[in-house]
């Protein structure tokens, strides 16, 4: 599942928030966010941001399979 539908999944759950709501949260434009979701070209740091403002946490990384190590 790419990044923007699982951010789309996670505004519905948080309160059928709209993207332009998002982006108000965000101090961005509605347009600007919409180039980013349509090129689905978020940074770590455009995610961690929304984490912030929708009161929830980001994860990022890798696993070990063999181990169960985390990178």
């Amino acid at each position: 599942m790419a990044m923007v539908e699982k951010i789309r999944i996670l505004l519905v759950k948080q309160g059928n928030i709209s993207e332009a709501e998002l982006a108000r949260r965000l101090g961005t434009t509605p347009q600007n966010l919409n180039k980013k979701f349509k090129r689905d070209n978020l940074t770590e740091k455009d995610l961690r941001k929304i984490a912030e403002v929708m009161g929830c946490s980001y994860e990022a990384g890798f696993r070990i399979d063999k181990t169960g190590e985390y990178v």
